[in-house]
């Protein structure tokens, strides 16, 4: 990215140097690098990219145990919510005796185990890699809604 003085330049607009000489919106796209840099212009590489995810910059990655803990809670809450929509069912079935449907059954079983697969995938990683890669392949595998 090409700054002046700090300032972006962006192409198509034009512009005013330090000592006050305006330079039209084609400028830009007339000029070679040499030209702009004798201007007074800097090239400045944009700053690299980063999944803030997992990371608090490109070259930061986040605490692994803190990014555990924050994963497991969010797997915990959604197996709650996933869970929640059937509870009656399980409460009806101990108040009134009536049987709660394999089915239902089934789905609960099926939320449990997706959510112990999933904490296990995330606990068991041992490297920040490791760790982005057990999330990204795990955390969305649940069972199909009912």
């Amino acid at each position: 990215m090409w700054t002046y003085q700090g300032k972006g330049m962006k192409p198509g607009r034009s512009w005013t140097d330090a000592n006050g000489t305006m330079y039209p919106a084609q400028w830009y796209g007339r000029t070679t690098d040499a030209e702009k840099i004798a201007a007074g212009w800097v090239w400045t590489d944009e700053p690299a990219s980063f999944d803030s995810r997992f990371y608090w910059s490109a070259d930061h990655p986040k605490d692994l145990n803190n990014l555990k803990a924050d994963a497991i809670a969010k797997t915990k809450a959604t197996a709650g919510a996933l869970l929640a929509p059937t509870d009656w069912y399980i409460v009806r079935e101990q108040e009134t005796g009536e049987v709660t449907p394999t089915e239902i059954l089934n789905y609960r079983q099926a939320v449990r185990t997706a959510s112990g697969a999933i904490e296990t995938a995330l606990t068991g990683a041992t490297t920040h890699a490791e760790f982005i890669t057990a999330y990204d392949a795990n955390i969305n595998d649940w069972p199909a809604e009912l």
